[in-house]
């Protein structure tokens, strides 16, 4: 007992400068990772994936076969107002239904197969009818992220809205003297002729959570294998005798059991493997049992979560075996800090700066999302995410054992042991 208060160590100044340098870095990480990712999407699109698509069959006009939808698709194809964000992919309707259910689109842009005889309709001064208004089909996908279906949304429709009123020239040029003759409401729309209307393209069940529900069932995986890891680790530790374990009042503490440190890491990821099939079912239970989150494909879902748990689980169990106390740090940053600004579910990663999209190559919480999302929304086709989930988290658990076990094994070799070494007798001087 030194008699010293313990009140006192508050005026250790390493006390303070350790915990101020750790405390200010992880806040100015977080801050970095959640604010920089997300401050300015529109300014950092590039290349947001939006299908075109022209429907239209043309029609006869002065006898010569007219195809404006062509024309539509053409200019906003070498348009560019979109300074770039957009890319423009030219396909047909079957297409553009497969890419929307696949995730592979944000949003399409439709020209209806009657538009070329609709809007030359609006030029004929013999006909009595009340002139149709011809219309482009802005198509959403909200499957693929909000955010990003936001911005093709506006894009396409501000793409949509400017053909339009290019066509209107060129009809009311023309037409020339002859629009004196056209019926009054035929006058008013031939400088803007199409009408613009907006439709989900990739349709979800109500309780998807507007397309979301994905991101946060990745969410709940990422964080149960990541904080089970944090118990675990600390409970193989009591159990073996290294740490005392609290329990409110009372300090339990078990007698030593000696073991390596690959023994240590092996004995807690062989647990951590095992819980995960108890936490993955738990997890599935109260999405879809006590929650009521829409799925189908349940056994795969079910698998995909079991294993999702366990890949973050052991990833988390060997940063803590190799840094040891800072490792939780280390995780935190890794499966949280880094991971869930650039999981592509709020911004698109089409809309990141260059240093998130990089790290979106290789943050567990993007392959896990992309998995789910594909099982959860897209039918669970290999090509819309899954298949990559599955080779990224082999990847992830493969990288995670050689890590570990490779400089576990290199402490043990060197001798850094957590077994505490014999206290070796004092020697005495015998007198002579």
């Amino acid at each position: 007992m030194s008699g010293i208060h313990p009140f006192r160590v508050l005026r250790a100044k390493p006390l303070w400068i350790a915990n101020g340098v750790i405390t200010g870095v992880l806040a100015l990480l977080f801050t970095v990772f959640y604010v920089g990712a997300n401050i300015d999407p529109a300014g950092h699109t590039k290349n947001l994936p939006v299908g075109l698509v022209n429907a239209d069959k043309g029609a006869a006009v002065g006898g010569k076969q007219v195809n404006l939808g062509a024309r539509i698709t053409e200019s906003i194809q070498k348009s560019t107002a979109s300074g770039g964000k957009i890319d423009w992919k030219v396909m047909d309707e079957k297409e553009a239904k497969e890419e929307l259910g696949k995730g592979k689109l944000f949003g399409a842009l439709v020209v209806p197969g009657d538009f070329t005889s609709s809007t030359t309709a609006l030029t004929d001064t013999a006909t009595t009818k009340a002139p149709v208004r011809p219309t482009l089909t802005v198509l959403t996908n909200q499957s693929a992220g909000s955010v990003g279906s936001s911005l093709a949304r506006t894009a396409t429709t501000q793409a949509a809205e400017n053909a339009s009123l290019q066509v209107g020239k060129e009809l009311t040029a023309q037409s020339g003297t002859g629009q004196a003759r056209l019926p009054a409401a035929a006058r008013l729309l031939l400088a803007d002729p199409a009408a613009v209307t907006v439709e989900d393209g990739h349709p979800l069940d109500s309780h998807s959570g507007l397309g979301m529900t994905a991101f946060y069932y990745a969410l709940a995986l990422v964080v149960v294998g990541m904080l089970s890891a944090n118990v675990i680790s600390g409970q193989v530790d009591h159990t073996l005798g290294y740490t005392h374990n609290d329990m409110g009042p009372l300090r339990l503490h078990r007698p030593l059991i000696r073991a390596t440190r690959v023994q240590t890491l092996a004995i807690s990821s062989t647990l951590m493997a095992g819980l995960s099939l108890l936490m993955g079912t738990l997890v599935l239970v109260g999405a879809v049992g006590i929650m009521g989150m829409d799925a189908s494909h349940l056994p795969l879902l079910w698998l995909y979560s079991v294993c999702a748990i366990a890949v973050t689980g052991i990833g988390a169990l060997t940063l803590l075996a190799v840094f040891g106390t800072p490792g939780m740090l280390v995780v935190t940053l890794v499966f949280i800090g880094m991971a869930v600004p650039t999981a592509g579910a709020t911004t698109p990663l089409d809309a990141l700066p260059g240093f998130y999209r990089f790290l979106a190559e290789f943050e567990p919480l993007r392959q896990i999302t992309d998995g789910i999302r594909s099982i959860l929304y897209y039918d669970a086709q290999a090509d819309a995410g899954l298949a990559r989930g599955w080779m990224m988290m082999a990847a992830g658990l493969a990288v995670a054992a050689l890590f570990g076990f490779g400089v576990t094994g290199w402490y043990d070799r060197k001798g850094l042991h957590r077994i505490p070494a014999e206290t070796k007798p004092e020697k005495t001087a015998v007198p002579a």
